[in-house]
């Protein structure tokens, strides 16, 4: 590792980014110096401006991601290397905000039927059961699944934001997680990696799973694994859970960032939802 790779790795870690964020911020000025074959700290406010016009213009780098190559340069030039902001000047631009797409429980329930095999489907039922970001669930040990009856709770150690949180667990999909212990036996992480059990799923074969499932069952919306979140959060909303409630499961700072699956909530939702809020997995309709 160079000397200035590490710089970059110790500021980041000081300041407690996650795991997730020191790799992308990293890879992203690599990616910067690698283009221009030098130094990134050779490089003038013009040339790192001119990269994200590359990356928008011809590499077709959605909003949302250009502005994730800009956070990292702005670190590294700003934090890093302590150049002046007002000088030294990386633009970020306003991302739409879209809203998110929505499977229907009837989608659901063919997707999970065509996931590829039993640890697939296994998770991309928790994934939807509990509202985990894919990272919390692939990082998920089998130590913080409380299964007690007067418990039943997922301890999510050290999510987005470095924040811990418990989210709620159903009998439905504590069955899953449990199902799937009995044929795997994980002994750390819930969902290991095929070659070294000892080590997490990688969040990419995770996307794979879903990506996969979904054009086998036909469905065509747009969005990744992250899709069976918000399907998480406004099947709960349109059950009745309450907006405090879910902001605390989802692990939102802001309440905002929850308002807006009110947009995406029917008001009719079935029946046994209703009944039982939480067990989303027993309220999708059996397929024909």
């Amino acid at each position: 590792m160079s000397p200035l790779r590490q710089r970059m790795l110790d500021a980041l870690q000081l300041r407690g980014m996650a795991p997730r964020t020191q790799e992308t911020y990293i890879d992203a000025v690599s990616r910067l110096a690698r283009h221009y074959h030098r130094s990134p700290e050779l490089l003038s406010a013009e040339e790192v401006q001119a990269y994200l016009l590359h990356l928008l213009r011809d590499r077709h780098l959605a909003r949302a991601s250009l502005n994730l190559y800009g956070c990292a340069f702005r670190f590294f030039y700003r934090t890093v290397l302590a150049l002046d902001g007002e000088v030294f000047q990386i633009p970020l631009g306003p991302a739409p905000q879209a809203l998110p797409e929505v499977l229907a429980r009837e989608e659901l329930a063919r997707l999970f039927d065509c996931a590829c095999h039993a640890k697939a489907r296994s998770f991309l039922q928790l994934a939807y059961g509990t509202g985990l970001r894919v990272s919390e669930l692939c990082h998920l040990r089998v130590e913080h699944i409380d299964s007690h009856a007067d418990r039943m709770c997922l301890h999510v150690v050290q999510g987005k934001g470095a924040k811990d949180r418990f989210v709620p667990l159903s009998p439905d999909t504590l069955a899953v997680a449990r199902a799937w212990w009995q044929v795997a036996r994980p002994r750390t992480w819930l969902f290991g990696t095929l070659r070294d059990a000892d080590q997490p799923l990688d969040i990419g074969m995770a996307q794979r799973w879903y990506r996969r499932a979904c054009a086998h069952a036909g469905i065509t919306k747009r969005g990744g694994i992250h899709t069976l979140r918000h399907c998480y959060a406004t099947h709960l909303l349109e059950a009745g859970v309450d907006l405090h409630n879910l902001q605390q499961w989802l692990g939102h700072s802001h309440i905002s960032t929850t308002m807006r699956y009110l947009h995406l909530a029917r008001p009719d939702a079935p029946d046994v939802a209703r009944r039982q809020p939480l067990a989303l997995l027993s309220s999708l309709p059996p397929l024909h």
